[in-house]
């Protein structure tokens, strides 16, 4: 696709990644929890101890979206893994194949780094994400549960 140009963020990209940050929240109805802010993307994404990393996609020139993934590990099959935290296209942008684009470098970067598997996790009303992503082959993990800490139950096991 010529307009359709994927890149690994830089330093530089961080208030863009803020905004793709902000606007899938807001699309997942969830903008009241994001307290992310332009420093906190600089020194977590590009900082001496980098957690995640950031694929862009310009599309004719311009942000259009965002993949922001970290690696993760399977001890069952001894063998990292990529673990997608947050996917997005502008809802204008939507329907020009840079979300697939997206998850294929994924795809592309799992299978050269060795990875034994790409996973990550979808609101269950989200319909539109869910039929794109069986359309790709994923596969509903619908007998695990996600469970998490945070705030001050997170503060209370650290404490206790």
């Amino acid at each position: 696709m010529p307009d359709l140009l994927l890149r690994q963020a830089t330093e530089a990209d961080a208030p863009v990644i803020l905004k793709f940050i902000k606007d899938l929240a807001t699309y997942e109805r969830l903008e009241h929890t994001v307290v992310a802010t332009e420093e906190s993307v600089r020194k977590t994404l590009f900082g001496p101890k980098q957690y995640a990393e950031v694929i862009l996609a310009d599309w004719k020139g311009q942000p259009a979206g965002f993949a922001l993934f970290f690696h993760n590990y399977s001890t069952f099959l001894s063998k990292p893994g990529i673990y997608l935290e947050d996917l997005f296209v502008e809802p204008a942008l939507r329907g020009n194949g840079i979300g697939k684009a997206l998850l294929k470098k994924l795809a592309e970067l799992a299978v050269e780094r060795g990875c034994g598997r790409l996973e990550w996790a979808v609101l269950d009303w989200n319909e539109p994400s869910i039929k794109f992503y069986k359309s790709l082959g994923a596969l509903p993990m619908s007998d695990w549960i996600i469970n998490r800490l945070t705030g001050d139950a997170l503060g209370s096991l650290a404490s206790s």
